[in-house]
Formats: C-alpha cells, sequence, structure tokens
C-alpha cells in the first residue's frame, strides 16, 4: 500500500512515534500484541527483533499480523495496519540504517547499549508489507 494514500495525520505518526504495537498469532492460536520500535521506510515498516523472540517464532508460522499505534484516552483517534510480515534474510543490521538510528539512538543509549552492539543483539528484521488501513 502506497504511503501516498495515507492521511497526513498517518504520515506523521509513522514517522515520530517511537512504538507501534505489533500482533501476532502464536501456533496455539493465542493472539499475541507487543509494543516494538519500528521504521517506516516510505513502503514497508521495519521492526529488528531478537531472533528467538515470540514474534519472530509466529511469524515463522502465520505472517499475517496487524500493527496499531496508542490512541487517545477516548479512542476517537485510531490507526491500525493489517498486512503480511516476513523475516528477512540477510538484511541489514539496524546500526547501518542511519534513519533508525537517528529515531532510536538515545534508546538504545538507554539500553546501556551502542549501536553495534544493539545490531549484533536485534540482528533480526520483520518488514511487514502493509495492506490495509483502518484510520479515524
Amino acid at each position: 500500500m502506497a504511503s501516498a494514500r495515507f492521511p497526513d495525520e498517518v504520515l506523521r505518526q509513522l514517522a515520530d512515534e517511537p512504538v507501534i504495537w505489533l500482533a501476532t498469532v502464536r501456533q496455539d492460536g493465542q493472539p499475541q500484541v507487543v509494543p516494538v520500535w519500528f521504521l517506516w521506510d516510505g513502503e514497508r515498516i521495519l521492526i529488528y527483533s531478537l531472533p528467538k523472540s515470540q514474534k519472530v517464532r509466529n511469524i515463522r508460522h502465520n505472517p499475517r499480523v496487524s500493527l496499531h499505534f496508542n490512541s487517545d484516552p477516548w479512542a476517537e483517534h485510531v490507526t491500525r495496519f493489517d498486512g503480511r510480515a516476513e523475516i528477512v534474510p540477510d538484511a541489514p543490521p539496524a546500526d547501518r540504517l542511519p534513519a533508525y538510528l537517528q529515531k532510536y539512538r538515545e534508546g538504545i543509549a538507554e539500553l546501556d547499549m551502542t549501536p553495534e552492539q544493539f545490531a549484533a543483539e536485534y540482528r533480526t528484521l520483520i518488514r511487514v508489507h502493509v495492506e490495509r488501513l483502518i484510520h479515524w
């Protein structure tokens, strides 16, 4: 789904929000929703993860995902994306994406990590292809 079709408010969220919630489904059918750091590359949502995380296992089993931002207190402003996730083999590490480092350098430092340490640990790239936007 091309970002040109997204409202300005959604494009602002994709650029400025530090966290998006990723919903996946475990093999036993239990949904799992977790907050994640992300980068919008203009076409897809990129998420770096620990290789053995539950979300990675879930996506390998079922690539259908949803993502959403926090809403206002009364859920009058909601943004949700539905799509298909893939685990990207041989992806560039997080410390080689200048936009990712610009967005999360402070957060990485708060984890007492260097960008290189972060990239070595969170080395699995999840790429989400957005197929549907729900926004009000």
